[in-house]
């Protein structure tokens, strides 16, 4: 079954751009593993510092590999000195 999944990440305006270097690499990475169908990152428009990924996966499986790769744990490394909060994760099917 397919998962799709929404992220918001929210940056420190100092670290913005280190963050959105990450998140891009991730972007590239993300896009050559074969569970992926689709991974986009969006920058807010009023907001700078908030990022959103949306995601389509073909498997639990395929999506609980992409959280091992060494990418995804750089971006990881982030989470409590650059961003704001912890990134809100959501994990939905089409209706």
């Amino acid at each position: 079954m397919k998962i799709y999944l929404t992220a918001i990440i929210k940056a420190k305006e100092e670290h913005r751009d280190e963050v959105l270097d990450v998140l891009q690499n991730m972007v590239k990475e993300t896009r050559k593993e074969e569970a992926n169908e689709l991974y986009s990152l969006h920058q807010g428009i009023d907001d700078k510092n908030h990022f959103i990924f949306y995601e389509i996966w073909k498997s639990e499986e395929g999506l609980a590999q992409h959280n091992q790769q060494p990418y995804i744990k750089a971006f990881g490394a982030l989470i409590n000195e650059k961003l704001q909060e912890k990134p809100q994760i959501y994990l939905t099917n089409i209706i």
